[in-house]
């Protein structure tokens, strides 16, 4: 196990060149950057903006500037943000506990609604319940989440059970510990709930075939005449082999958190990774956005990694030696 592990994360290293390579690509294809903004303000003189742009190497053709900035990142320097005045590093430190908590909460909401229900779904095929479920995932799976997070602040604006956007209450340094993690939990719910919806439909809809499917197997129906409860052929013989394809994409589900939360972060106003990462795109601020996105990349391998080691502790037909 030490050693896939080992192997894994030595995987990682083209992995993250590939991906900071064409980000950078990318970022370079949008016409001026945010020092060329600068120059539009009066109030900035033409040489500040010069000495600023010889002195982070932004004058220098964009295989050098990332030739540089790629040697500053080895070394745990992720460059400075010209619109938040300080380190990278430091400033998606601020940013990624909460895209962290987003995530978490979002994934554990999902998993955990969304499996009795798609198991429930199949082994009621075709009833009001199963019928009602698909309606409700395919309703999920298509409501856009700018749109589901609009709604959910509207029915807590009206109805007053939730906080309406923020992470934290205006108060929240007076609190004590407990009602500090209250005040959290009250502004994570919505969020949560806006962005865990579509992972619910589709987790909900994947468990479902994959579980009928397995049903119909040979040794599903030998495990039936062994006489054993259908409660344990249902749960120790379908669940366990139905549930790992859905391991699986685990990964993909955590690595693309970021991006689905980037407009909710936006919109219900929870400073969160994809927030500060879609700002920083749109302010062409480079720096911000390049250690965003290493963030992303990390967060994708970490989750098919994870994924890797839930599939071979639930599976033992997997060795990953």
């Amino acid at each position: 196990m030490l050693r896939f592990i080992l192997r894994r994360l030595l995987h990682t290293i083209p992995l993250l060149l590939g991906i900071t390579f064409i980000s950078f690509i990318v970022m370079q294809l949008a016409p001026g950057d945010y020092l060329t903004q600068m120059r539009l303000n009066p109030q900035v003189r033409p040489e500040t903006v010069d000495r600023l742009r010889e002195n982070f190497g932004l004058d220098r053709p964009w295989i050098v500037q990332y030739g540089l900035w790629l040697k500053n990142a080895v070394i745990g320097n992720f460059g400075y943000s010209f619109a938040h005045k300080m380190p990278v590093f430091q400033l998606i430190g601020q940013y990624v506990a909460a895209t962290l908590l987003l995530a978490l909460s979002s994934l554990v909401f999902a998993w955990l609604v969304a499996i009795p229900m798609g198991v429930y779904a199949a082994t009621h095929k075709n009833g009001f319940i199963d019928r009602l479920t698909s309606f409700l995932a395919f309703a999920g799976v298509s409501s856009p989440g700018f749109f589901v997070a609009l709604i959910a602040m509207l029915v807590a604006a009206r109805t007053g059970w939730f906080p309406v956007g923020g992470m934290q209450s205006p108060e929240y340094g007076s609190f004590n510990g407990w009602e500090k993690f209250v005040d959290v939990a009250k502004h994570l719910v919505l969020p949560t709930l806006v962005l865990g919806t579509r992972q619910v439909a589709s987790i909900m809809r994947q468990m479902r075939g994959n579980l009928l499917d397995v049903l119909g197997e040979n040794y599903i129906l030998a495990a039936r005449a062994r006489g054993l409860k259908e409660r344990v052929v249902i749960v120790k013989h379908g669940v366990r082999n139905a549930i790992n394809p859905l391991i699986t994409i685990l990964g993909f589900e955590i690595a693309g958190l970021l991006g689905g939360a980037a407009l909710v972060e936006t919109v219900m106003s929870w400073p969160g990774l994809g927030r500060l990462l879609l700002a920083a795109v749109l302010a062409q601020d480079l720096f911000v956005a390049m250690g965003s996105f290493v963030m992303g990349g990390l967060l994708l391998i970490a989750g098919n990694l994870i994924a890797d080691v839930l599939l071979a502790a639930t599976d033992p037909r997997i060795k990953l030696s």
